[in-house]
């Protein structure tokens, strides 16, 4: 807990630095606090260049971190929180604290330049190098490590957006990747923590100031389900094009790395003269579409631009985040949507800002495919319970139809693409490459449906194992059976009332002969029970059983 509120004080002031750094940066390559409040004006300090100063910007910026991130930390480049996942999940939670210092300058200047990028991805990357560091110096278990890297994570989305509950569910649900009371409570204690910080210094207010939105006619919620499939469509397209774009770089670029950012500077420079709504995270822009002040016409301009501008920018080297570029794409998407409705059924239709307020989570939702935070933080932004119910509504259907559409989200399709597989073991691990079916062991007697409790009890107690297959009349594989769930069950039995143990049985996640061993141990460490059944990959009956003995089993395959 002490730890926690350490990390959440480090992010927190982290999030400060790199905010001043960003407007400070934002003020010396444009003259202004934020260019995208007033596109296509010109550039105080160089008032002769008129607005032909976005020409040179982003190559003035990239010649000053393309150098820095080659040099001091490379996995400081691009949008940041696929390489904390990395870390969490392969690496033991150890991040570099250089990480912290260079990816705070890289994206700064990133953003102050004229990139098209978030600062969530950076302010992630910077909150979990700091609690990694953390981690390291008080020497605690790799567990407690992964655990204040996430803390980092919470504190640093918290204290950017005023959001302490976004950053809490953001850290569990897309860095850790699972949800429990030890980290909730850690979690939240960094958010809080940081958050006291980031509102000292920003203000009580959210990022973005927007109207509140109500929903006022019941036809509307059959309008807001189609934007969630749309809206679903769109994000898994912002992904593919992203990378496709960086393919095109990489593809292009024969120079040294340290030179990229600043020729590829040049071209973004020409989207940012013809969109240069396009400069820096653009919120002002997002604003401005939710209160409905642009035409269909140009939000669609503007919602192509930034997919290009965002892809742009991370594939010339620059260091920004993906979350912000996916409301802005929302907010556009939404915003025009709300418009067609509101031409075709002006009596049903409702606000254009809610629509566009729906659009920027299901977007998010359907690139991140993290529900829980695009809900919560869009309500952080609005303070507006009414929108809840077509929000979450949207989100769940842009969850699961991105599901359906790919396997991969914005953030893991990066890693698969250089051959990680997070759910896969790391590089050169001793056990995770084998199949389940080279190391699983014989299955146990199973228990047909019929046994009693008390039977069920004796038997269990002597098989050595913590659970048991169980098996209709006709000898089909029904579900495991565990000790624990017979025990709880004889304590709750009446007399004279025996209960049969079919009753009890439930098919855990299947685990087959030829999946490989790290997938299935994901499924082991969750079974209640000491083991699970080894299932036949064509015809689904239990063959083995997979036990975490069994598993270690592999250390010996590769000796």
């Amino acid at each position: 807990m002490a730890l926690a509120v350490v990390v959440g004080a480090g992010a927190g002031a982290g999030s400060v630095i790199f905010r001043w750094c960003i407007r400070t940066f934002t003020h010396v390559f444009s003259g202004h606090a934020d260019y995208s409040a007033s596109p296509a004006a010109d550039n105080p300090h160089a008032p002769w260049l008129g607005p032909y100063f976005v020409l040179l910007a982003p190559a003035v910026g990239g010649l000053l971190y393309g150098p820095l991130v080659n040099r001091y930390a490379k996995e400081a480049r691009g949008h940041g929180v696929p390489e904390v996942m990395l870390a969490v999940a392969q690496r033991g939670g150890r991040i570099s604290p250089k990480v912290a210092v260079v990816k705070t300058l890289a994206s700064a200047l990133t953003i102050g330049s004229g990139g098209s990028v978030g600062r969530e991805g950076p302010i992630v990357q910077i909150g979990s190098a700091l609690g990694s560091t953390l981690g390291r110096l008080t020497k605690v278990t790799e567990g407690r490590m992964k655990l204040l890297v996430a803390c980092g994570a919470a504190g640093g989305i918290a204290a950017t957006f005023n959001a302490p509950l976004a950053g809490v569910f953001f850290a569990m649900e897309l860095i850790l990747g699972t949800f429990s009371a030890e980290a909730f409570g850690a979690t939240v204690l960094a958010s809080v923590t940081a958050s006291v910080i980031g509102r000292a210094a920003f203000g009580d207010v959210a990022f973005l100031n927007l109207p509140g939105f109500h929903v006022d006619h019941l036809a509307q919620y059959g309008l807001f389900a189609a934007l969630g499939l749309v809206a679903a469509g769109v994000g898994v397209g912002f992904a593919r094009f992203l990378y496709l774009v960086e393919d095109a770089c990489d593809w292009l670029w024969r120079g040294p790395e340290w030179l990229r950012p600043a020729v590829g500077g040049l071209a973004l420079g020409v989207v940012l003269l013809v969109l240069p709504q396009m400069y820096g995270v653009g919120y002002p822009v997002l604003q401005k579409a939710t209160a409905g002040g642009y035409a269909i016409g140009f939000l669609l301009l503007l919602l192509v631009g930034k997919m290009l501008a965002t892809s742009l920018t991370i594939g010339i080297g620059g260091s920004g985040g993906v979350f912000a570029p996916s409301l802005f794409i929302g907010a556009m998407l939404g915003s025009a949507y709300g418009i067609g409705v509101h031409h075709l059924l002006p009596a049903s239709g409702g606000a254009v800002g809610a629509y566009a307020l729906v659009g920027m989570g299901a977007v998010f939702a359907g690139a991140a495919r993290a529900p829980i935070t695009a809900v919560v933080i869009l309500f952080e932004l609005t303070g507006e319970y009414s929108i809840i119910l077509p929000l979450m509504l949207a989100i769940v259907l842009a969850t699961a139809t991105s599901h359906l559409l790919t396997r991969d989200t914005v953030y893991t399709l990066k890693l698969r693409r250089r051959g990680i597989n997070l759910e896969g073991p790391a590089p050169g691990a001793r056990i995770g490459s084998q199949h389940v079916g080279a190391v699983m062991e014989p299955l146990p007697s199973p228990l047909p449906a019929s046994t009693t409790l008390a039977n069920s009890a004796d038997l269990l107690s002597l098989s050595g194992h913590g659970a048991l297959p169980v098996v209709d009349d006709t000898g089909d594989y029904v579900g495991v059976v565990t000790a624990q769930a017979v025990a709880e069950a004889l304590a709750e039995e009446p007399e004279g009332a025996p209960t049969l143990v079919g009753r009890l049985a439930e098919p855990p996640a299947p685990v087959t002969s030829d999946q490989p061993l790290a997938q299935a141990l994901h499924t082991l460490l969750s079974a209640t029970g000491t083991g699970v059944p080894v299932l036949d990959a064509d015809h689904g009956k239990p063959v083995g059983w997979l036990s975490h003995q069994s598993a270690l089993r592999a250390v010996h395959m590769t000796a």
